[in-house]
């Protein structure tokens, strides 16, 4: 299957990696720096592969090398755009989270690809560490039984040097704060274990450590679920020094699970009414990572080209993209208006914060690195 990666920043290692261990044909990569590209592929010793053509306009390539799959990594105000193009190309597309920065823009993705028979996975790959999926088969086995409540908490580090490395970070149209940046992943699962249906979202956001951006560095809600089940969200890039954890609990009438490590990929507690042997297997259980962004990339690629091949939805669809971007905007609405939101959301876009944290530091000053 012929493969092409739009984006060669910071996560693109992990798409080339996949890309690779999937076995996919890669036909091209493209960046708007062409250092970026080389650079990339050098860390597979694939700089000298003269059938990986370059390109620095997205377009040119879907229009040359017409890819069965492309994989979007730029900015994140960019997904939605060059998502689109893919999909009128006939291109089946993995998108990066967030899948958009706008409920319209998300929608707009699953309409059309619906219409034209297009496959689009949303990259939330932590879906596929072991840890999670240990949880979800007891979870649709009923050995939680009724759900009470969970909480995510992503307790990272990010310093003036991270945001230094692309003016695009921190600021409302291409990027977000640490609630879409760092904690849409966390974010999504609690909203995919707690039953998915939410009736009202009340959040409190503030920018209290990074001064030079517009966004928040710090966010916390709490989410009310149709089912009944109540959520809480805690996300921030503040804690010092280093990344911390990324820590999900579910707590039901006849199980308790939290799941730790820097990405949800180790079980810390797993307690079950209706004990057996085989659970011995998941206490304890650790999934060694190389970084915050796991193992998950290969198994959601291999997952996508089944999808693709099968003619069936990918494991991570776009409706999944769309459903963590909404909870993610519900909570800035909130913060914004002092006051819980109800959902659904229909026409809301992070672009609409901005001014939210005022006095900001211009880009590019006072920056250590």
């Amino acid at each position: 299957m012929n493969y092409a990666l739009i984006g060669c920043g910071r996560i693109a290692v992990n798409h080339i990696k996949a890309a690779l261990n999937n076995k996919l044909k890669i036909v091209a990569v493209c960046d708007v720096k062409p250092e970026a590209m080389e650079a990339l592929l050098s860390q597979y010793d694939l700089e000298q592969d003269a059938s990986i053509h370059r390109y620095t306009d997205y377009r040119q390539l879907l229009a040359e090398q017409k890819p069965q799959l492309a994989a979007i990594a730029t900015e994140s105000g960019l997904h939605a755009q060059i998502a689109l193009e893919c999909i009128d190309a006939g291109v089946n597309v993995i998108i990066e989270k967030p899948m958009a920065m706008s409920i319209p823009d998300a929608d707009e993705i699953i309409r059309r690809s619906e219409a034209r028979g297009i496959k689009v996975c949303a990259c939330h790959q932590n879906r596929f560490n072991r840890a999670v999926q240990e949880t979800r088969q007891a979870l649709e086995s009923g050995r939680f039984g009724r759900l009470s409540h969970g909480s995510i908490h992503v307790r990272w580090n990010r310093d003036r040097d991270y945001y230094a490395q692309a003016p695009w970070r921190g600021t409302w149209g291409q990027d977000g704060g640490c609630l879409m940046n760092q904690c849409i992943h966390g974010i999504d699962l609690l909203r995919w274990m707690l039953g998915g249906e939410i009736e009202e979202v009340y959040g409190v956001t503030k920018r209290q450590f990074h001064e030079y951006l517009e966004c928040e560095d710090v966010g916390m809600a709490v989410v009310k679920f149709k089912n009944g089940a109540v959520g809480t969200i805690e996300g921030t890039t503040n804690v010092y020094p280093k990344n911390l954890e990324e820590t999900l609990y579910l707590f039901g009438e006849t199980g308790t699970v939290k799941l730790g490590g820097t990405s949800t990929n180790n079980i810390d507690v797993w307690n079950f009414a209706d004990e057996d042997e085989s659970d011995s297997k998941n206490r304890g259980l650790q999934e060694a990572t190389s970084n915050v962004y796991g193992n998950g990339h290969t198994a959601l690629y291999a997952d996508m080209i089944d999808a693709i091949q099968q003619g069936r939805q990918p494991y991570v669809d776009a409706v999944a993209g769309r459903n963590a971007l909404e909870l993610v905007l519900a909570v800035y609405q909130s913060a914004a208006i002092g006051v819980p939101v109800r959902l659904p959301l229909c026409d809301t876009a992070s672009t609409d914060f901005v001014g939210r944290f005022p006095n900001r530091e211009e880009k590019g000053v006072k920056y250590s690195g």
